[in-house]
């Protein structure tokens, strides 16, 4: 058996190299040498992140460590991060969508959206989306919502109306279902706190920057219209620019109607799951008015589950991906805190003042907006990005007089939309490009377009809408 197969000790190598060679160099004027330390550590985490010379959670321990030994923080502070509640909602959010897949009512609200609208091709895209917006709160792995649910069923959508990547018909209709559910999931991940696992980790770090607090119900509302609007327009604009072959549909809902019929009626399990579903949204949008915390309802939501036996702690033993962020989320908050802290962030914000002096501050936050997207190019993963820059543009977009709630929340939603771009910028793209219907040049081309539309419809029609919401 080999045991060296997830470590690739030439990219460690790399990865270790660039944290000691930070770690030797004087701290800049004005900066305090720990600080510099953390930061030496921080870097190389990040590098190990991107580059991958092992998985996450074991770049987060190796990051942890070298923390401690070097006496950078004492072992309580590198821990601290365990602690914090935010991680824990995202946690839990991940044990609660194993529900949805392991009932199968997933699986289901796919099939009523299908048979519902999806007599033609553009309806069917529609109603693949809507199952993922409807899903995404409460599911926190875009990756889980795309490879376990939405994508299964447009490979058997695909195969119903003879569209394979083998024959050289994929583009009956296979190729275009994929790319619109696929840049779909970029836009729901964006619209709930609770959507993707990299979202609490950017609210956290704008509360320890700025102080502002970003609520479940405050993301949601911020990102309701421009989310909306690019649910709609991003579907037909691939319509017209990639369009299937099969305009119009009717098997596929006699094919989910077949489906929901082996499906039988909705089972005990289900409505469980459903209850809780409704619970959570109740809890997660009204009770901070009577105490009762976002971390707080998903631990009432688990419990529920737990207790009707909808899930078994084995389920939860084994949702690995929970355990995975439960790791290198609690190390990258930890390290990002410290860092502000012990001053690194404010010295690196009043660095950047200086640049973007005379600029106001809708000119900053627009520009580094943009900047901050695009340099999505150079990541293989939203979490990476997040970690690595999130922090830094914030800081100077806001030390350039932006307010602070509308710019974390912007640069919040961009790390989700910036994953239109390529093939491997986000957990869901492998599991759509896999598939092999869409070849790489087609999915660049209509991502960077995608990308202009993003821009615009945030920026725009969200900026109008968060002016009136008051967030400027």
């Amino acid at each position: 058996m080999n045991h060296t197969s997830e470590v690739k000790y030439k990219k460690l190598a790399i990865t270790l190299a660039i944290g000691v060679i930070l770690w030797f160099i004087p701290a800049p004027q004005g900066l305090d040498q720990q600080a510099w330390q953390l930061f030496a550590i921080f870097v190389a985490t990040i590098i190990g992140l991107i580059i991958k010379p092992m998985p996450m959670g074991s770049v987060a321990i190796i990051g942890l460590s070298a923390v401690v030994l070097t006496q950078t923080l004492e072992i309580g502070e590198a821990l601290s991060g365990f602690q914090n509640k935010t991680i824990w909602l995202i946690v839990i959010a991940f044990f609660i969508s194993r529900g949805f897949i392991k009932t199968g009512l997933g699986a289901r609200i796919a099939y009523l959206f299908v048979r519902l609208f999806g007599k033609r091709t553009l309806g069917l895209s529609y109603s693949l989306i809507a199952s993922d917006l409807m899903l995404s709160p409460a599911m926190p792995s875009n990756t889980a919502r795309a490879g376990g649910i939405i994508v299964p069923i447009i490979r058997s959508l695909s195969e119903a109306y003879g569209s394979r990547v083998e024959d050289g018909t994929e583009r009956k209709v296979g190729a275009f279902l994929l790319k619109a559910s696929f840049q779909g999931d970029m836009v729901t991940s964006a619209m709930f706190l609770t959507a993707m696992a990299a979202n609490p980790l950017a609210a956290q770090i704008a509360g320890s920057i700025t102080g502002a607090e970003i609520t479940w119900t405050g993301w949601m509302l911020a990102a309701l219209v421009p989310g909306l609007l690019s649910l709609l327009i991003i579907p037909f604009v691939i319509y017209k620019l990639y369009p299937p072959e099969v305009k119009e549909t009717p098997e596929a809902p006699k094919m989910a109607v077949e489906k929901l019929k082996e499906m039988g009626a909705i089972k005990r399990d289900e409505w469980f799951m459903i209850a809780v579903f409704i619970v959570l949204l109740v809890l997660w949008i009204a009770g901070g008015s009577f105490g009762i915390d976002a971390t707080v309802a998903a631990f009432i939501g688990l419990v529920i589950l737990l207790v009707t036996q909808v899930l078994s702690w084995s389920d939860i033993k084994k949702e690995e991906g929970a355990w995975d962020t439960l790791v290198w989320f609690s190390v990258l908050v930890m390290m990002a805190e410290y860092l502000n802290s012990l001053g690194m962030i404010p010295w690196f914000s009043e660095l950047m003042q200086g640049a973007v002096q005379g600029f106001g501050w809708t000119y900053t936050l627009v520009i580094l907006a943009v900047v901050y997207f695009y340099s999505h190019y150079f990541f293989a993963s939203n979490t990476a990005h997040v970690s690595a820059m999130y922090a830094a543009f914030l800081s100077v977009i806001v030390a350039a007089g932006a307010p602070p709630v509308l710019s974390a929340l912007l640069l919040g939603f961009f790390s989700n939309l910036f994953g239109c771009t390529t093939h491997y910028g986000s957990g869901p793209a492998p599991a759509f490009f896999g598939a092999g219907y869409v070849t790489q040049q087609k999915w660049w081309s209509l991502g960077f377009l995608i990308s202009v539309i993003h821009i615009v419809v945030w920026l725009g029609i969200g900026g109008l809408w968060w002016k009136v919401l008051g967030l400027w």
